[in-house]
């Protein structure tokens, strides 16, 4: 009998030592992740709330060191080498420290992004860059602190912070440019179809040398005779109104507009035929 009650016991004191209460992390953990043109951009950091107080210059001083979250320092991770207020910024982690204002923010990009919170000791050497941001005023309340990477280009984004009624935003440039014209000097030793559309259609948005980009998008329609690509032949047509040829670019929406109705595609049948309309 001893022997069982004492087994019950061992059993009964185990369970309660495993037991654990489950609870909502007050300042939970988020990871964001973005391309950006050719670069991949990510940001991990806490979300602490308003819940009812007051942030900035009073739970956040004004003019004092923030981790800019909670918990561990927010990492931010670039995977090519990216330009800020015209300063370059090496690939890599860092910690993103902030020292909020009322009208601007400092904003620091720190190379040692393993602190719980800010350093026990400050390296100015560390600091890999510093910049400055205009604080702009919500016309409505963030209650959760909140990033964001937007204004999405080919070459840049804004690394964004809001939280109560404040935003405040940080432009960065990715060498975009650079890694494409190094992939179409290295694809054009042996392109394919793909590779000249693509290059043509990428000189095309960025308004660079129309005349490759129609060389290229006319050997991309050349070696796909024999099974035509309407969003080919779509793209074609674009290039070709912006080089001047009127009647090329007609001839090559026609018969876009032809593969696209012999799809059933209703987006490219509509885009060709306002495109058409225009051309009239």
């Amino acid at each position: 009998m001893k022997k069982i009650l004492l087994s019950l016991f061992v059993v009964a004191l185990s369970t309660n030592i495993n037991a654990q209460v489950k609870t909502p992390a007050p300042s939970p953990s988020s990871k964001l992740e973005q391309k950006v043109g050719l670069s991949d951009v990510s940001v991990e950091y806490s979300r602490p709330g308003m819940r009812g107080r007051t942030i900035f210059g009073d739970l956040v001083p004004y003019g004092k060191l923030w981790r800019t979250g909670a918990n561990a320092n927010t990492k931010v991770t670039f995977s090519d080498n990216v330009t800020i207020d015209g300063k370059e910024l090496k690939k890599g982690t860092y910690a993103l420290y902030t020292k909020p204002g009322k009208t601007s923010w400092e904003v620091i990009f720190y190379a040692d992004s393993n602190n719980w919170g800010t350093p026990q000791k400050w390296d100015d050497k560390k600091a890999a860059l510093t910049t400055t941001a205009k604080v702009v005023p919500m016309p409505m309340k963030i209650e959760s602190f909140t990033i964001t990477i937007d204004d999405l280009t080919n070459n840049s984004g804004v690394l964004g912070m809001l939280w109560e009624n404040v935003y405040v935003g940080v432009k960065f440039n990715t060498p975009t440019d650079k890694g494409v014209e190094a992939s179409i000097a290295k694809v054009m030793q042996g392109p394919s179809a793909g590779d000249y559309f693509s290059s043509a259609v990428y000189y095309l948005q960025e308004g660079k040398d129309i005349n490759k980009a129609r060389t290229w998008i006319n050997k991309a329609i050349d070696m796909t005779k024999d099974q035509p690509r309407f969003w080919y032949l779509r793209q074609q047509s674009l290039i070709l109104a912006k080089a001047g040829d009127k009647k090329g670019a007609i001839k090559a929406a026609k018969a876009s507009l032809a593969g696209a109705e012999k799809r059933g595609n209703a987006d490219y049948i509509k885009m060709n035929k306002d495109f058409l309309a225009k051309m009239k």
